[in-house]
Parts: C-alpha cells; sequence; structure tokens
C-alpha cells in the first residue's frame, strides 16, 4: 500500500503571474509556487502566444502545498485578497483574457470551497462589485518560461517589482 501523497495542488490565475508569485510563495505551508499558463487549448503555449490573447490560456500559478500546515480554504482566503476579483478580464492595467481571476479545481471538495468562498465573499462587502472569479476544473497546466520564475526574488529592483509587486507585499504584510 502506498503512502498517502504529503502535498496537494491548487491553481490560481489573478492577473499577472509576477504580481501574486511572491505573495503565495509566502504562505505557511506552501512549498513551490510555479508561473504558467492554464485555462486554454493552445499546447505549450509560449508567454508570446498567452500575451497575444489567443491561446484561451491564463497567466496562472499552480501552488503545491502542504495540507497539514495551511489548507485550501487558507489559500483561498489569499487568493481574495492577493488581487481584485471583480475586475473582468484585467488586472489594473493588465488587461485581456490572460489577466482573468479564475480558480482551477483540483477535486470536487476544491470545487465545493471554491464555490462556498466566491458566494462568502460576495455576502461579505468586501468589495463594492460582484465577483466574476470563474472556477472550473483544472486542466493541462505549462509552467511559464524559466525567467519567469520567482520573478520578484530575482528582479527585485526593476521598476515593475518596486511600483507593483512590493505594495502589494507590503499591504498584505509580507517580507519584501
Amino acid at each position: 500500500m502506498s503512502a498517502a501523497p504529503t502535498t496537494e495542488l491548487a491553481t490560481f490565475a489573478g492577473g499577472c503571474f509576477w504580481c501574486i508569485e511572491e505573495i503565495f510563495r509566502q504562505q505557511p505551508g506552501v512549498v513551490k509556487v510555479t508561473s504558467g499558463y492554464t485555462g486554454g487549448t493552445v499546447k505549450d503555449p509560449t508567454y508570446a502566444q498567452v500575451c497575444a490573447g489567443d491561446t484561451g490560456h491564463a497567466e496562472a500559478l499552480r501552488i503545491e502545498f502542504d495540507p497539514q500546515k495551511t489548507s485550501y480554504e487558507n489559500l483561498l482566503a489569499v487568493f481574495w485578497k492577493a488581487h481584485d476579483p471583480t475586475q473582468l478580464n484585467r488586472q489594473g492595467a493588465d488587461v485581456g483574457t490572460q489577466y482573468r481571476s479564475a480558480i482551477f479545481t483540483h477535486s470536487d471538495a476544491q470545487a465545493a470551497a471554491a464555490r462556498a468562498a466566491l458566494e462568502a465573499e460576495n455576502r461579505s462587502g468586501h468589495f463594492a462589485r460582484p465577483l466574476v472569479t470563474e472556477i472550473v476544473p483544472a486542466g493541462p497546466f505549462y509552467p511559464a518560461e524559466d525567467y519567469h520564475q520567482l520573478y520578484y526574488q530575482n528582479n527585485k529592483n526593476a521598476p515593475y517589482c518596486r511600483f507593483v509587486i512590493r505594495p502589494k507585499l507590503e499591504k498584505m504584510g509580507l517580507d519584501d
């Protein structure tokens, strides 16, 4: 008999993957965060193809986490705070379906938890507008090119990191 897996997967899209990767990387219980593409129809897409907006893919994060140290529900709570889930197909200046808000579920339990969390957020009054986050089953995930991985860690002094990502980290009380 094989042992149960020690980690689980969560897959979220909340705009540019650079903007939320570091937020999830710093969460307790998160083992690994991979930036990539999912939700579309093109196999092995490139960043240029996804940015052109005709692959159907979203920029997304595949998060490997230890369920003994954090829960999927905790990660959902971070997801709602890490981006604006009321903006359809955009986050700030980034516009297009590749920047949509989406939760790609890996099980029926994740789908139920995501739907319940979305309904609770809509009722909470945290947002002035209804959430537009789509909740769909996870499909193939294609890791982004190497230079997208650990983007903030590798580019802390780049203008985009200083003026877009760092304020998000500070807002969430995380290290920069």
